[in-house]
């Protein structure tokens, strides 16, 4: 039943994706009046999901953003999603946790910085989430601390990439392992969602999963949230959080079907992501007293390399990445702060070809040539760590978007510590495809996912949230998104986002 725009509800969540939908279901769950606004539309799986690649650009946010610096990021399909799910109905599902030694970069090395939370936090949540998404993974785990519960579900099947990488890892004596996945191997029963049928290994999980076999938010937290009596609201542009006489804020408004709309609320959750998050509340000019909205933008280093088979790899086939390796996490004698992880991937046609174009400077016949070895290519990339720094930043431009709203402009730039990882990992990547027999190795240079600009922290000076999520400079204003991650982790960030989302909403409902 949907909520009055009149009535003042408990709380108003922005953004359904991976850091809005589990906060969303847990104060549904106790009972509390609240409305999920979405800037996307609400896709119904079986019948917008296609298997094809082409299609998947739907779920990109795909407003245009600015990119400067001298690493430009590209957006749309390297970050955001929308649609109810967020990024999760385009994200691959590769779940690993974060190490406890992530979260105290400064500590151990003297730079970046160290969150004010600690592993401790985010086990039970870790645990917590594994058994509801039912995530798939081994048995044992060769790296971090001895788990307390095993993964739900026994791992996917490795595909090509995977086995390969596998082989070249054997040689060097490098332990790899089937990767965390939040993609069912098998059947699965989910509270408030009822059956989930087992990953068909069709590969496409980057345009949607057809069959809800993958872990996006649209078909786990929503449905649960939901099932307590959530209100979703697709296709809302939130433009304006409107503070009171107190300091508070007390309306939220937003643009639905071109007309404005208002929905008046004791409490509002910002959960739409690093970008998304930082703009609204510099156009806003909320919550900014320390100066810090907007500030300390990372992005993974992620660089790919790439290697040509004489076996029949077919990329596209199975869950994208099937193995890791943490082998990398802490490297000995390494001239870097932090780590990264290795990655088995699996890639899609029309990307892998846009890839060549830009990575190795083919074009017409040349291109062509090398795009009939499609089917004997596999990849490995990085994940790793990247320190906040003053130069990275985002701003509002002067230029607007088709609403008259001001763009984003993001600055990024590698610093010398991400140049040297990528080093490091540029090296071990080839030492890795020669001992499994690839030819024409190349390398595409990337970062993904986009993090930082609404720090977390103790000080009100230097951060924007405190450790619960909640504004320094309004108190009924919390953020659970990637912005208030203090440093990059050397882990992709899906699975600790749910986990401070849930921590963020039990530490509000204790309060």
């Amino acid at each position: 039943m949907p909520y009055s725009t009149t009535e003042t509800i408990d709380a108003v969540v922005i953004g359904t994706g991976a850091g809005g939908a589990p906060l969303l279901a847990r104060l549904a769950k106790a009972g509390l009046k609240v409305v999920a606004l979405e800037a996307g539309k609400y896709w119904n799986p079986a019948r917008d999901f296609a298997t094809d690649e082409k299609e998947q650009e739907k779920l990109f946010w795909n407003d245009e953003r600015l990119s400067a610096g001298k690493d430009p990021l590209p957006f749309g399909s390297n970050n955001s999603g929308t649609g109810v799910g967020g990024s999760t109905l385009h994200y691959t599902a590769y779940t690993p946790r974060a190490q406890p030694d992530d979260f105290q970069l400064k500590t151990d090395f003297g730079v970046g910085e160290d969150w004010p939370l600690g592993f401790d936090q985010f086990e039970p949540y870790y645990n917590e989430i594994e058994q509801f998404l039912g995530i798939s993974g081994p048995a044992t785990y060769p790296w971090g601390p001895a788990r307390k519960q095993g993964y739900a579900l026994g791992p996917l099947p490795i595909n090509g990439a995977g086995q390969l990488m596998e082989k070249g890892c054997k040689e060097l004596g490098i332990k790899t392992s089937p990767a965390a996945n939040a993609a069912l191997s098998a059947g699965y029963y989910q509270e408030g969602v009822g059956h989930r049928p087992a990953c068909a290994n069709r590969g496409f999980c980057q345009a949607g999963c057809n069959i809800g076999a993958k872990a996006s938010m649209d078909v786990t937290y929503i449905p649960l949230a939901v099932h307590y009596g959530a209100e979703i609201r697709p296709e809302c542009f939130v433009t304006e959080l409107v503070k009171n006489e107190s300091g508070k804020i007390s309306e939220v408004v937003y643009i639905r079907n071109g007309q404005e709309e208002r929905q008046r609320c004791r409490y509002v959750f910002l959960c739409a992501g690093t970008i998304e998050t930082a703009r609204l509340l510099l156009l806003n000019d909320l919550a900014n007293s320390s100066g810090q909205v907007g500030r300390n933008v990372m992005a993974h280093t992620a660089l790919q390399i790439w290697g040509e088979f004489d076996d029949d790899v077919r990329p596209f086939k199975g869950i994208p990445g099937a193995l890791i390796s943490e082998d990398t996490h802490r490297p000995k004698e390494a001239d870097f702060a932090g780590g990264y992880l290795l990655q088995s991937i699996g890639v899609m046609p029309l990307t892998y070809m846009t890839q060549m174009a830009r990575g190795r400077g083919l074009w017409g016949g040349e291109l062509k040539k090398a795009a009939l070895a499609y089917n004997h290519v596999a990849g490995i990339n990085i994940l790793g760590d990247c320190l906040p720094q003053a130069q990275n930043y985002l701003e509002l431009a002067d230029e607007t978007d088709v609403r008259g709203i001001r763009k984003p402009r993001v600055y990024f730039s590698n610093g010398e510590n991400e140049k040297r990882m990528t080093a490091h990992a540029d090296k071990i990547m080839r030492d890795i495809w020669d001992a499994a027999g690839a030819k024409n190795v190349w390398a595409f240079p990337r970062n993904a996912h986009v993090i930082g600009t609404c720090r977390m922290g103790t000080n009100a000076n230097t951060a924007v949230v405190n450790p619960d999520g909640q504004s320094f400079d309004i108190p009924n204003l919390y953020i659970s998104d990637n912005s208030t991650f203090p440093s990059a982790l050397s882990v992709n960030p899906a699975l600790t986002i749910m986990a401070l989302s849930l921590r963020t909403a039990d530490r509000f409902l204790k309060r």
